[in-house]
């Protein structure tokens, strides 16, 4: 993730490459994600940070991208990406320290 900006981007359009190949496929996991991430008790920044937390702890590079984009799209602060990362490194252990650092570069350099 040495350019968030350029890696955001490719894992986007490998998304779009994989949409055009499995229209329907995407279509319903379009509507699941809509769903998932309005808001409703939680806001979509605080839902999107739940993603990033689930992400790094799963150690997904592309999901972790993706969902910095949305939570500071939807207004997170950089303060609230941590405590969401401090969640996902107790859940994750040692290698969620290392995605946490690589989501935290994520978000400044998206900024």
């Amino acid at each position: 993730m040495d350019d968030a900006k350029t890696d955001l981007a490719a894992a986007k359009a490998r998304l779009g490459a994989f949409a055009k190949a499995s229209p329907a496929l995407m279509k319903g996991f379009a509507e699941v994600s809509r769903t998932a991430s309005a808001a409703g008790s939680f806001t979509s920044a605080q839902k999107e940070l739940m993603a990033v937390a689930i992400s790094v702890a799963t150690r997904c590079e592309d999901c972790i991208l993706y969902h910095v984009d949305g939570a500071r799209r939807h207004g997170a602060a950089e303060a609230d990406l941590v405590e969401a990362l401090e969640v996902a490194v107790e859940m994750g252990g040692g290698p969620a320290v290392m995605y946490a650092g690589k989501a935290l570069a994520a978000f400044r350099s998206l900024g």
